[in-house]
Formats: structure tokens, sequence, C-alpha cells
């Protein structure tokens, strides 16, 4: 995922369809520094992850 796209959908109020893995997660973040992003599953919010850009895909 483009970092300026990943950086949209953090900030929106609106849920976009991203997932990781094939799994559904929410950006919480955006790191620009390293080109990652914070997440977490849709099915387990307690359970986040560190996970590079092009690794997210959106639906």
């Amino acid at each position: 995922m483009d970092i300026v796209r990943a950086k949209e959908i953090s900030e929106s109020p609106v849920m976009a369809g991203v997932t990781y893995g094939g799994t559904p997660v929410y950006i919480q973040r955006v790191h620009d520094e390293d080109n990652t992003a914070r997440i977490y599953s849709l099915g387990d919010p307690d359970h986040e992850l560190t996970v590079p850009l092009h690794d997210l895909m959106e639906d």
C-alpha cells in the first residue's frame, strides 16, 4: 500500500477495507521513517502488530 493512501485511511473516520495476510485490519498509525504501519485485526483488537506498508492490501 502507498504511504499516502495508508495515512488517508488511518486518519479517516470511515472504516476502509484493508487486509493483512487476508485478515481484515484497522490501521492505527503510519510510520514515515520506515514505511510501516501499526495495525490490529478486527477480530482481535488486543493483538497489535507493526507491519510493512507493502504487505497491506485495500479491498
